[in-house]
């Protein structure tokens, strides 16, 4: 499979390149770069939609609770409207935090590491040879997006709180660094395995829901690939 390399703006004006904190070496080579659909994070990560309907209910239940009290016309709108008004604000807030983490966040595949830059005030930059990644698990979104969860080996650990929202849910013991809502998820984690496995080839590849060589096979909750 041909790689594809997304262009990505230089609005780090530290970077050596868009995305790489120094000059790549002699032989290293920028194969893909990519950054999350701001859309898709803000629906997966930062849980809008389910915000939404949270917010929806507790205006339904006031709604019923000042009808209850018999209240009508102007007593009874402006509550309402006030309630509704302040959480369209903070669906507004949250949806803005999505998009300047999918606008700000660079990931990108060398023919030696994965490189993660991500941050919105804070930036920081994450670098993950392919020999230092034990195993990854994708899960399918809409539009082809995809969730690629690298899990690493025991020694080597991130602060879950340094990787959100570009972590896997629900591992905060060891959290996996993860590539969150990629566009055209499949080509980007088949393009993946092919470089994990260059690095990995002198190890056996063992199978656990599904393989890495599996990538296409998503909603995958254990490592695609794990080394015996």
């Amino acid at each position: 499979m041909k790689a594809k390399t997304v262009s990505a703006t230089h609005e780090h004006e530290w970077e050596a390149a868009p995305g790489l904190p120094s000059t790549l070496p002699a032989g290293e080579r920028i194969v893909w770069q990519g950054s999350p659909d701001w859309k898709q994070l803000a629906v997966h990560a930062f849980h809008v939609r389910k915000i939404a309907v949270y917010f929806a209910l507790m205006v339904g239940i006031q709604f019923s609770q000042l009808w209850a009290e018999g209240l009508s016309g102007k007593e009874l709108l402006v509550p309402i409207v006030v309630s509704s008004s302040l959480a369209l604000l903070a669906l507004a807030l949250l949806t803005t935090c999505a998009w300047f983490a999918g606008k700000s966040s660079l990931y990108t595949f060398t023919n030696k590491r994965v490189v993660m830059r991500i941050g919105i005030v804070l930036t920081l930059t994450f670098n993950l040879p392919y020999r230092r990644i034990a195993g990854a698990s994708s899960k399918d979104y809409a539009n082809g997006c995809q969730d690629i969860a690298l899990e690493l080996y025991p020694e080597d650990r991130i602060g879950w709180a340094h990787l959100w929202p570009h972590q896997k849910a629900w591992h905060v013991k060891h959290p996996q660094p993860t590539l969150r809502c990629v566009p055209n998820g499949k080509e980007v984690s088949e393009m993946l395995f092919t470089m994990w496995r260059e690095h990995h080839q002198a190890e056996k590849i063992v199978a656990g829901a599904t393989d890495l060589n599996s990538a296409n096979d998503s909603h995958s909750n254990h490592p695609q690939g794990a080394m015996a």
